[in-house]
């Protein structure tokens, strides 16, 4: 009966966590969970648990990103290459560690959502994928080393409870200098920090940060009449580097994760073109349960506003207003 009520317990505490998620109640809960560890069988009947997570297959990550994320041929091979090849090897040296970069509405947010979904059936709702927005998390300048020691404590508490957890960092170019740096130890070359070890952990940065250097390549390309998809990787993970290195504005502003090497890919998102836009609508109408309407579709993708001024070749928001605008069409 008393184990019964513990597992209760659990239960009424999981999305109490959740809802204060990343810090307040971590330490907390991690002393519950410790407290039942001897009756794992149990507690998982009740609660997802971390040896329960899903099996990665390469074809249903493959068919996962072919479907939802559209213009980045780059980003869908280097997130198939790189997880697959971590999440099978039974002995990383490092954890896997992620900087996605460019434009809002390339599809940075929706990349990381479909990296969680394809570990953990709950996807970024997960007890074991933790999400860090810098401007809601960690807000005030003033509070710096505040921030760093919660943060340390938030990612040794849920590596501890489980070894295969993600961690996102959205809106890395709002991030304060030098805060990113108190991760630096749990993404470097050991077996154990302090008596744990982080080299299964996958860390996901999302940034806008080299955004520009981004779209200039791929206008360079547009102009000389080269397809987008002929753009390699070595065209521009030297310059997101560099570039998010040396930007000022930018939580990785002469940060030891870029100048220890410790990012293992800066992955390049590219600007979206009119017919991608298109293929954002469609998805979304299959996804509302509507029969796609390509007179509706056309419609959304024209209301898009595009850049350059006098070439209007890509989208200044991608397709992250996409969604809204068919509201427009299905107001019931």
């Amino acid at each position: 009966m008393k184990l019964g009520r513990a597992a209760l317990g659990l239960l009424l505490l999981a999305p109490l966590a959740r809802a204060v998620e990343p810090i307040s109640l971590g330490l907390a809960l991690a002393g519950v969970l410790t407290s039942y560890i001897s009756y794992p069988r149990l507690y998982c009947l009740f609660a997802e648990c971390c040896n329960h997570k899903r099996s990665l297959r390469r074809e249903e990550l493959q068919r996962d990103l072919d479907r939802k994320l559209f213009g980045q041929h780059l980003a869908k091979k280097v997130i198939l290459n790189a997880l697959t090849g971590f999440i099978s090897n039974p002995k990383p040296k490092k954890p896997l560690t992620l900087s996605m970069h460019g434009w809002t509405g390339t599809g940075k947010n929706f990349a990381s959502k479909i990296i969680a979904e394809n570990l953990y059936e709950g996807g970024l709702s997960s007890h074991f994928v933790h999400l860090f927005v810098a401007t809601l998390h960690f807000p005030h300048a003033s509070n710096l080393t505040l921030y760093k020691d919660q943060l340390q404590l938030w990612i040794r508490g849920n590596v501890s409870a489980c070894a295969r957890s993600i961690f996102i960092f959205d809106e890395m170019d709002k991030m304060h200098a030098g805060l990113i740096d108190a991760i630096k130890p749990f993404l470097d070359y050991y077996d154990h920090v302090d008596g744990v070890s982080y080299q299964k952990a996958i860390f996901i940065f999302l940034s806008n940060a080299g955004a520009e250097r981004i779209t200039d390549v791929a206008l360079d390309f547009w102009r000389s009449g080269r397809r987008r998809e002929e753009i390699k990787l070595r065209d521009m993970e030297p310059a997101l580097s560099v570039s998010a290195f040396n930007n000022k504005n930018s939580g990785f502003w002469h940060s030891s994760l870029i100048d220890r090497n410790l990012i293992d890919y800066f992955v390049p998102f590219l600007p979206l073109e009119y017919k991608h836009l298109k293929m954002c609508v469609r998805v979304e109408m299959q996804a509302r349960g509507y029969d796609v309407d390509e007179d509706i579709v056309t419609r959304v993708a024209d209301e898009m506003t595009f850049f350059p001024k006098d070439e209007k070749v890509f989208s200044d928001k991608g397709c992250k207003t996409v969604f809204t605008k068919l509201d427009y069409y299905y107001d019931d």
